[in-house]
C-alpha cells in the first residue's frame, strides 16, 4: 500500500480543497452509453436480450437460464443451505427494520381551509415496485431487508425482486431466504442494467413495475436514471452509487476504531471513498498507521488496493471546520467520534445517515440497527434523503367545496385567473357563481 497522505486543510487553496474532496472518477459517460445500449436491446428483444447479457456479464451458461424466475424449490433449498444462527440474524435484522419503518407510516390529512372548503391528503401504495439487490462480489441480503420491509409495510401489492446469479445461474441463498422472510416470492436471477431495463419496461417473464428501488454500480445507476427520464419507463428511488464514509474524530477517539470504519466502506467497491477529518494531528498519523496494520488482514485486497487510493486524511483547525468540510462533501455515511457527539448533530446539514459516538460503527446501519441503508451518494445528500416508507407511498390530494365555500372563495379564483390571462379558468368558476346567483334569486 502506498502511504496515505495527511493533508493540512489550512494550507490548501480553494482549488486543492475541491480536488481533495472530489469523488473517484466513475467513467459515467461510458456507463451511461453502455446502459443505454443494454436498455434498448432489452426493450427490443425482451428475455432473449436479458439471457444474452446474463451469459455475457455474469458468465452463466445459456442452458442454465431457461427460466429466469426463481422456483419455489429454490427457496426451499436456499433455506436449508443456511445455518440456524444465520437465519436468526436475518430475522432479527428484519424485526428492527420493521420497527423503525412502521413508525414512519404517514397519516391521512383532512382540513377545512375556510368554511365550506375542504382539502385532504389520502395515501395510496405504489401498485408495482421493483427491488434491485446487488449480488456481484458481495451478495447483499441486507439490501433485500431494506427494500422489501418498507414495500410490504406500505402495502405495495406487487413486489418484484431482481438479483444477479452466480456462474451456475443460482441466486444467492441468503438473498432468497431474506426475500422469503420479507414476503417476496417473485424473484428473478437477473442483475445489472439489464435487470433495470426488464423492470422498467417488462419482458415475457418480468412484469413492468411503476418504481425501481435499490443501489448498484455505475451501470445500474445510469440505467435507473435513463428509465426514470422516460415516460414509458419507471420512476426510481434515489441516486445510489459506490459507497462512501466520512469520519470526524477528536483526541478522544481510538485510532483502531477509525481505521476499521474507513476500511469497512472501502472494501465495498473499487470506487468507494473513505475520508477522515480530525483536529488532532497525532490521531491522523495513528489512523494511517493503523490502516497499514489492519489492511493486510482483510480478504478483499483487489478492491481495497484501488479504493484506498481515494482515501483522504485531513487535519483541520477545529471541529467546526471539520463539520463545514463534511457539509460541503455531503457524505453518504457520517461518523461522529468526538466528545459529546450529539451536541454536534444540529450543525450537520448534509449527510445520508449519521452515526453518533464510538459505539455506533457504520455496519450496524448496514445490517440491523433499523434505519435504512439505501442512501444518497456522490454528494446527492445535499438534496436527497435516504430510503424510507414514504418512498413506497403516493400522497394524493382531494378538494371539496360546498355551495357556501364556492360562493365565498370563487371570486378569488376568478380574479387570480384574470391576472394570469386564463379566461377559461375564470369562466369555469364564474359560470358556477352565476348559477348560484340564479339559484338564490329563484
Amino acid at each position: 500500500m502506498n502511504a496515505i497522505a495527511i493533508h493540512d486543510w489550512a494550507r490548501l487553496d480553494a482549488l486543492t480543497r475541491a480536488q481533495l474532496l472530489s469523488r473517484p472518477h466513475t467513467s459515467a459517460g461510458n456507463a451511461h452509453a453502455e446502459a443505454r445500449s443494454i436498455i434498448d436491446a432489452v426493450r427490443a428483444e425482451g428475455d432473449t436480450a436479458v439471457r444474452g447479457f446474463t451469459t455475457r456479464f455474469d458468465q452463466v451458461p445459456a442452458d442454465r437460464l431457461e427460466s429466469l424466475r426463481v422456483t419455489p424449490a429454490e427457496f426451499t433449498t436456499a433455506r436449508s443451505a443456511l445455518a440456524a444462527r444465520e437465519i436468526a440474524a436475518i430475522e432479527r435484522a428484519i424485526a428492527n427494520v420493521e420497527t423503525f419503518h412502521a413508525a414512519q407510516r404517514p397519516v391521512p390529512l383532512s382540513i377545512e381551509t375556510m368554511p365550506g372548503v375542504r382539502c385532504e391528503q389520502v395515501l395510496r401504495p405504489i401498485p408495482a415496485v421493483g427491488l434491485y439487490v446487488p449480488a456481484g462480489s458481495a451478495p447483499l441480503p441486507s439490501a433485500v431487508i431494506m427494500l422489501a420491509v418498507p414495500a410490504r409495510l406500505a402495502g405495495c401489492p406487487q413486489r418484484v425482486l431482481c438479483t444477479a446469479p452466480d456462474r451456475e445461474g443460482r441466486a444467492n441463498a441468503a438473498v432468497l431466504v431474506a426475500a422469503g422472510l420479507c414476503g417476496i416470492d417473485t424473484v428473478f436471477r437477473i442483475g445489472g442494467a439489464q435487470a433495470i431495463a426488464a423492470l422498467a419496461y417488462g419482458t415475457e417473464s418480468v412484469p413492468k413495475v411503476d418504481k425501481i428501488f435499490g443501489p448498484g454500480n455505475a451501470w445500474v445507476t445510469a440505467a435507473k436514471q435513463i428509465v426514470a427520464a422516460d415516460p414509458a419507463g419507471a420512476a426510481i428511488d434515489l441516486p445510489a452509487g459506490p459507497s462512501e464514509v466520512l469520519v470526524i474524530a477528536d483526541n478522544s477517539a481510538r485510532a483502531d476504531f477509525v481505521a476499521a470504519d474507513l476500511l469497512a466502506q472501502a472494501e465495498h467497491d473499487p470506487l468507494a471513498q473513505a475520508i477522515f477529518i480530525t483536529d488532532f494531528a497525532p490521531l491522523a498519523t495513528a489512523v494511517v498507521a493503523e490502516i497499514g496494520r489492519q489492511l493486510p488482514r482483510l480478504a478483499r485486497q483487489s478492491i481495497l488496493a484501488r479504493s484506498v487510493q481515494a482515501m483522504r486524511v485531513i487535519v483541520v483547525a477545529d471541529l467546526a471546520t471539520a463539520i463545514e468540510v463534511s457539509n460541503t462533501y455531503a457524505p453518504e455515511h457520517l461518523l461522529l467520534q468526538v466528545r459529546e457527539p450529539r451536541g454536534r448533530l444540529d450543525a450537520i446539514a448534509n449527510a445520508g445517515s449519521v452515526f453518533i459516538g464510538p459505539w455506533s460503527p457504520e455496519p450496524m446501519g448496514d445490517y440491523c440497527s433499523g434505519a435504512n441503508h439505501v442512501l444518497p451518494t456522490y454528494g446527492y445528500a445535499r438534496a436527497w434523503s435516504g430510503l424510507s416508507l414514504h418512498d413506497f407511498v403516493r400522497r394524493m390530494t382531494v378538494q371539496e367545496l360546498d355551495v357556501d365555500g364556492l360562493a365565498a372563495l370563487g371570486p378569488t379564483a376568478v380574479t387570480l385567473a384574470q391576472l394570469e390571462g386564463l379566461d377559461a379558468h375564470a369562466a369555469a368558476v364564474a359560470l358556477r357563481l352565476e348559477a348560484l346567483g340564479h339559484r338564490a334569486a329563484s
